[in-house]
């Protein structure tokens, strides 16, 4: 619940509350704080039961915390009828971006520079020239010109 609380935040709040509180009252203050929640507690575990029992018995598997949606989600993919375990072991990221990155930079990959070097004949073994060359305009060309813009 406070997992984003550092030890100086936690530090910070027992001196407020010992400025605020006094030394004095502050164990009694803390007692009657630890009593609400476990009264809050105990209160949303006695609702939480009434609802299941009021549901009846065909929810019985049911969980609170299913109604969150990332939880919700997760408890899907992580069921194996669909077989998305499989999609998701058979998926390598790391590969699929250096074979991206590759092709970005002009250089072939590993599996398809030895394939490619003894099947092509041609000079540029098949491959795309991806740089960017700065082209001359000509005298009579003008910039496009764009209506919305002005």
């Amino acid at each position: 619940m406070f997992n984003d609380i550092g030890p100086l935040e936690v530090v910070t709040l027992v001196v407020l509350a010992v400025l605020v509180f006094g030394p004095d009252k502050l164990p009694k203050v803390i007692q009657d704080i630890t009593r609400t929640i476990r009264k809050i507690r105990e209160f949303s575990e006695s609702a939480k039961q009434d609802i299941r029992s009021e549901l009846g018995p065909e929810f019985k598997d049911f969980e609170f915390e299913d109604l969150n949606p990332k939880t919700f989600i997760r408890k899907q993919l992580d069921n194996d009828e669909l077989g998305l375990k499989e999609i998701r072991n058979g998926f390598d990221l790391k590969k699929e971006m250096a074979e991206v990155t590759d092709a970005v930079h002009g250089r072939e990959a590993e599996s398809s520079s030895s394939s490619d070097s003894s099947g092509s004949s041609g000079a540029s073994g098949g491959r795309v020239d991806m740089t960017k060359k700065a082209e001359e305009p000509g005298k009579d060309d003008r910039p496009p010109f764009d209506a919305d813009a002005t």
